[in-house]
């Protein structure tokens, strides 16, 4: 009797069991997992290469960290130099010719006027870290304890950087309203400037009005540029305000330039733009080279805190401050903010284009290659009144979220971020070529169109209206 052999068992991909198992062994709280189902395993400048030898177009940059993309040769030599150095890797915070070149180097970019009397404090790996640093510095320099932050901020993910951008925490934060162009919080008709006329008007009040309650303030932080609130640019005319406001009082100025800063807006700094000069700037993100780094640097007049007021095991990271020092002078040396103001103004540009055939881009905003396209369902209602354009329709997270998945369908990663979701945020490398934008704007349009004709579109709006 012949022996039948068993047909062959078709076994899943690879790449599917590790995101299974990933699926049954990660957290609840993971957030780009669920939205990005891929597994990289390979990557250069902005292209990802998935398990499944699938291509895609970067445009999260690791949350703004990749300014030259991924794996750049300038990074990978500065790392290999350490490493085949025989230097320490971990060394707290002490003196390293490692650490000294990286704060030349970032000295070197800071504003001259805010450079040559400056103090820096290496922090922990991430961000937060750093303003839980800054808001350290300003209460221990001021006597202090009361923060100023303004609505739709982000700023980190431990207890006084939650409270600082909306969180509910027992740290005291006053909130200010951040003027939004498209969707002004007074409902500002006419021209662009006068919605943040009124939230400067409205800050000087609280602040001088001895019945506000507002208590005297150790600082006011802001992003020059919000990020995960929606990618909203501050008025240059505002942030002068806000830094006269708090000269003026006495109150210091914590910019916030996790994200904004390293070239991202078209200028170095974002404060660039404006004119400004910060009293205290939080760093992080870019300034590693892909590796994690966050310091704080502020005038030498706040230095009043004692050794150990803040501390950090992993603050000495030398291969991040390697990796960080090449970045930053390669974006210097090669103009690459420059490059970034140039091209995202044609990238801004060409999506407002589309605007015209979709009634469901509501607003496309950004400074730099930090740009954010709010979708918007032009059928619903109540409209809000905005300074801009007199109403706007509601914001369509759905479709945010379609247009999400159509874009990774055709090969394009994209994040998405506002109080409702619904902003599609493009962040992609300083070396991203002309040939790489165009691709950018076509897969999105592309994928646009397809979310628009999407069948489950409707049906996830429902319960969000």
């Amino acid at each position: 009797m012949a022996v039948t052999e068993p047909a062959p068992v078709e076994l899943p991909p690879a790449h599917e069991g590790i995101l299974r198992r990933q699926a049954l062994r990660e957290s609840a709280a993971r957030t780009y997992a669920r939205s990005l189902p891929i597994v990289p395993v390979r990557a250069r400048g902005m292209t990802i290469e998935g398990a499944d030898g699938r291509r895609y177009l970067d445009c999260l940059s690791g949350a703004g960290t990749l300014a030259l993309g991924h794996n750049h040769p300038v990074v990978l030599e500065a790392v290999r130099k350490v490493i085949d150095s025989g230097a320490p890797l971990h060394v707290l915070d002490l003196a390293t010719p490692v650490k000294d070149a990286f704060t030349t180097e970032l000295f070197s970019t800071l504003p001259r006027e805010f450079a040559d009397n400056a103090r820096i404090q290496f922090c922990g790996p991430a961000g937060t870290d750093a303003v839980e640093a800054a808001f350290k510095l300003v209460r221990a320099a001021t006597g202090r304890s009361e923060l100023l932050a303004f609505t739709g901020a982000y700023h980190g993910m431990t207890a006084g950087a939650l409270a600082a951008s909306g969180g509910a925490t027992d740290v005291r934060v006053t909130r200010l309203p951040f003027p939004h162009r498209y969707r002004c919080p007074f409902g500002a008709g006419g021209e662009r400037e006068r919605g943040a006329d009124i939230a400067a008007r409205w800050t000087e009040y609280l602040l001088d009005d001895p019945k506000s309650g507002v208590p005297e303030p150790a600082a006011m932080i802001l992003e020059p540029v919000q990020g995960e609130g929606g990618v909203n640019p501050a008025p240059d005319s505002w942030m002068r305000r806000m830094r006269e406001i708090t000269r003026e009082r006495s109150i210091a100025l914590i910019a916030d330039e996790v994200q904004t800063g390293v070239g991202r807006t078209g200028t170095f700094w974002a404060v660039e733009h404006s004119g400004i000069v910060p009293d205290v700037m939080v760093l992080s993100k870019a300034i590693g080279g892909s590796l994690p780094l966050a310091v704080i640097v502020y005038r030498s007049e706040l230095d009043l805190w004692q050794p150990g007021a803040h501390a950090g095991t992993f603050r000495g990271n030398q291969l991040a401050m390697a990796a960080g020092a090449a970045t930053l002078a390669y974006v210097r040396e090669n103009r690459l903010a420059e490059r970034a103001g140039t091209l995202g103004a044609r990238m801004l540009a060409a999506l407002q284009a589309l605007s015209a055939d979709h009634p469901s881009i509501g607003d496309v905003r950004g400074r730099g290659l930090m740009i954010g396209i709010e979708l918007v369902d032009p059928e619903a209602g109540p409209p809000t009144v905005t300074a801009e354009n007199g109403s706007a329709p509601p914001p369509d997270p759905a479709l945010a979220t379609a247009v999400q998945q159509e874009c990774l369908r055709r090969g394009l990663i994209v994040e998405l971020g506002g109080r409702h979701g619904a902003v599609v945020r493009l962040l992609p490398p300083l070396t991203l070529t002309d040939e790489q934008a165009t691709a950018v704007v076509d897969r999105l349009a592309d994928a646009l169109r397809a979310a628009e004709r999407s069948p489950y579109r409707r049906a996830a709006a429902g319960p969000t209206r």
